[in-house]
Order: C-alpha cells, then sequence, then structure tokens
C-alpha cells in the first residue's frame, strides 16, 4: 500500500509577480531583483502566455547585440510550460520535473495561475519529509 504524498500546494510559491510580455527585459530583470525571485510567469490578458527565468535574461544580457531595454519578454519567455494542478502529488511533479529537466512546474487550475513549484520548492520539500523521517511514496520507492 502507498503512503500518502502531499499536494504540490502544499510546497509551491504563490505567485504575486507577474510581467507582460511586451514588457522589456530590463524591467524583467528589475522586478526579479526587487522580489528575490527567479522565475517570472507571463501572462497577456489575464492568460498566462510563458514563463521567464533569471538564466534566460542572464543570457541575453550577455550578448554583445543585445540591449535589454529594447529586447522584449516575449522574445525571451518559454511557451512550453510544465503545468499541474494544485493536488497533483508531489513526487510526480518532481520525478517529471527531473525527467523533463526543468526548473519549475506552474500551478494551476483552469485558467487560474496558482503558484510556481521551483526546484528550490522542492528542495524545502524533501527537507521536511526529511525531518519528518519519511519519503515521499514510501517503501514501495525502494523496491
Amino acid at each position: 500500500m502507498r503512503a500518502t504524498v502531499a499536494p504540490i500546494e502544499r510546497f509551491m510559491s504563490s505567485v504575486l509577480v507577474v510581467i507582460a510580455p511586451e514588457q522589456p527585459l530590463l524591467e524583467a530583470a528589475r522586478l526579479m531583483r526587487l522580489h528575490s525571485i527567479r522565475h517570472l510567469p507571463v501572462v497577456q490578458k489575464g492568460k498566462l502566455v510563458g514563463i521567464l527565468s533569471q538564466r534566460d535574461v542572464h543570457l541575453l544580457e550577455t550578448l554583445d547585440d543585445v540591449d535589454p531595454a529594447r529586447v522584449l519578454v516575449e522574445e525571451a519567455m518559454v511557451r512550453d510550460l510544465y503545468t499541474v494542478e494544485p493536488d497533483e502529488p508531489i513526487d510526480h511533479v518532481a520525478s517529471q520535473m527531473a525527467e523533463r529537466r526543468i526548473g519549475t512546474a506552474v500551478v494551476a487550475h483552469g485558467p487560474k495561475l496558482l503558484g510556481l513549484f521551483t526546484t528550490t520548492d522542492a528542495l524545502r520539500a524533501l527537507a521536511a519529509y526529511a525531518i519528518a523521517g519519511e519519503v515521499p511514496g514510501g517503501d514501495e520507492a525502494m523496491e
């Protein structure tokens, strides 16, 4: 019998900061620094259209012919998102993120953006399970 695994919403970061696709990268970088975050959901007319990571911004900032004040978020954002429902088990989400080699899962219910689950959140969850003396998935994961 499989142990109950916590839903992703228990460990996700609530999304409070978003950016529009027509904003410049310079503004995205400012928001990331100001709020100490590494991922910005990109929202257009209330709809999630992509995600921008700090890594994406830094990469473009290092290119000689790129002006972060002129390059728009939509030119750098990732459009192919890994989206999960808030009740998705954390072990499944973390496994999928590792398999896909991605750093963020978007947590949404239908069209409503609820939060992000990042590798930092995954490490917090791992620490919580370690402190409690549990492993997500229970003993069956070891078989």
